[in-house]
């Protein structure tokens, strides 16, 4: 297969494959959303929403209309369908190949309990969460792996808190949100600074 449909098969299965961005899809597809509609209907951020609107609008799945002062995404239905043809073609072009398994080794060299050490495994692929939990005792033990991403008496602004979280989930601000709220991390009146809670909670 030549490079140019590979990317976009590439770039179609990245953009269908995430839970919210399939949740997405499906509302456009009953009809146009706001971003603010999207957040409200899926109960996340606004910013998150945009960050997965981004992701479809780059492989064209969704289109955006300004609409006085309002900004109205709907689901680009004809490429959905073009695309959706050609992958139903995909197995005459491309040759199966086998799913290589993320390097797990980073949670076996941590030290932590058992218990602990199953509940990473369990939610996470690679470095990434595959979702965030919604059991607080589990949720707990992802947040304090997380703490450990950051460094003892150092500040950070809201971006660089982001840019730290970003890779381990979509929903970044969500985490950011869970830090705080669990204490693990503090932050300066107003949002501008963050830094580590000398006292980390005990879970």
């Amino acid at each position: 297969m030549n490079q140019e449909p590979f990317e976009m098969f590439l770039q179609f299965f990245k953009a269908l494959g995430d839970e919210t961005r399939l949740r997405i899809v499906a509302l456009l597809g009953e009809r146009p959303r706001s971003v603010g509609d999207l957040a409200a209907a899926l109960e996340l951020s606004e910013p998150t929403v945009s960050h997965h609107l981004a992701r479809l609008r780059e492989a064209g799945l969704v289109n955006l209309r300004a609409v006085g002062t309002s900004r109205i995404y709907r689901l680009d239905e004809r490429n959905l369908a073009r695309k959706a043809a050609a992958v139903a073609r995909l197995p005459g072009a491309l040759r199966a190949e086998p799913v290589n398994k993320p390097d797990m080794g980073w949670i076996d060299a941590l030290n932590v309990s058992e218990a602990d050490r199953k509940v990473l495994k369990d939610y996470f692929w690679g470095t990434a969460l595959k979702h965030i939990p919604t059991k607080q005792s589990k949720l707990l033990v992802v947040l304090r792996w997380l703490a450990g991403k950051f460094e003892p008496g150092r500040h950070y602004t809201e971006r660089e808190v982001n840019e730290i979280l970003k890779p381990v989930h979509a929903d970044y601000v969500r985490l950011r949100r869970e830090l705080i709220d669990f204490k693990f991390l503090e932050r300066a009146p107003g949002g501008s600074l963050y830094w580590l809670a000398p006292r980390q909670p005990e879970i």
